[in-house]
């Protein structure tokens, strides 16, 4: 794990933790935080204007990126989360440039990490979207942890759209989900990677899916424990001094942002604010 620089005052510590995502997929990202760190105080952007990415070309979801990270290093954030895996596969690169010492993780990095060091048989399955998926950057990265696991991936196009739906224990959604595992449960994987933050919400469903003996990686909880880590290692955990404050900023307000987004976050959003480029 890399080591970033180590905090120089306590007002450092007081900084938000910067989240930003396409949509409103990434607010499981932010709900895990607020289970895993409640003290740190967070700002979530999501480019609800310009969703979805996965349609989008790399130079543009590139630019995209730039700018929402522009936008959260002049909100004074101490750490950076890039919540949503099109962004992460193709654009991390960019986000790193621009946050100089700013620390900069992502779900690829922090699912794939959990993959690996968890899996007993070396036999790997990744569900995502499609963009994700031919990205091939989780295989890729669990490659470079660990040259000998062999990593199973298949594309999942249908199960986003019926989670914002709300359709998480519906037996389409099921049907769904058995067609879309087969061929990677065929493989006898011992671990499958959410690599979708709209996942988490089907966490039951697809644990019956998949059985027990396949162990889910839910990447808004790994990505939360590794902040958590990073936090402590760079001495930018926060301590107290009041409660946690968090601020939801959005691209666009659609009349489902609310409904949507309060479903994966667990909790009200409250005032929701629009960003004006």
């Amino acid at each position: 794990m890399p080591r970033w620089r180590a905090v120089v005052s306590a007002a450092d510590a007081a900084r938000p933790i910067g989240v930003f995502d396409s949509g409103v997929g990434g607010l499981t990202v932010v709900r895990a935080l607020m289970e895993r760190l409640p003290l740190e105080s967070i700002v979530y952007f999501g480019d609800t204007a310009r969703v979805p990415y996965g349609v989008k070309s790399v130079a543009t979801i590139e630019q995209f990126s730039a700018q929402i990270t522009d936008y959260l290093l002049r909100r004074d954030v101490k750490m950076l989360i890039i919540a949503c895996n099109t962004m992460a596969a193709v654009a991390a690169h960019v986000v790193r440039r621009l946050a100089r010492d700013i620390p900069v993780l992502d779900v690829i990095e922090a699912g794939a990490r959990a993959a690996v060091s968890g899996s007993s048989g070396r036999r790997i399955g990744v569900i995502g979207t499609p963009t994700t998926i031919n990205s091939n950057a989780y295989a890729r990265r669990m490659h470079e942890l660990d040259p000998t696991v062999r990593v199973y991936s298949q594309a999942c196009p249908l199960l986003v759209p019926l989670v914002e739906e709300g359709w998480l224990d519906h037996a389409v959604t099921r049907l769904t989900a058995q067609e879309y595992l087969r061929p990677v449960l065929a493989e006898e994987v011992d671990s499958l990677v959410l690599g979708c933050t709209h996942y988490p919400l089907l966490k039951p469903l697809l644990r019956d899916v998949a059985g027990p003996q396949v162990r889910l990686i839910d990447s808004a909880l790994t990505t939360a424990e590794l902040a958590a880590q990073c936090l402590q290692q760079s001495g930018l955990t926060r301590a107290g001094g009041g409660p946690a404050v968090y601020h939801f900023v959005v691209s666009d307000v659609p009349l489902r942002f609310q409904t949507i987004g309060e479903r994966f976050l667990g909790r009200s959003l409250g005032e929701v604010e629009k960003v004006d480029w």
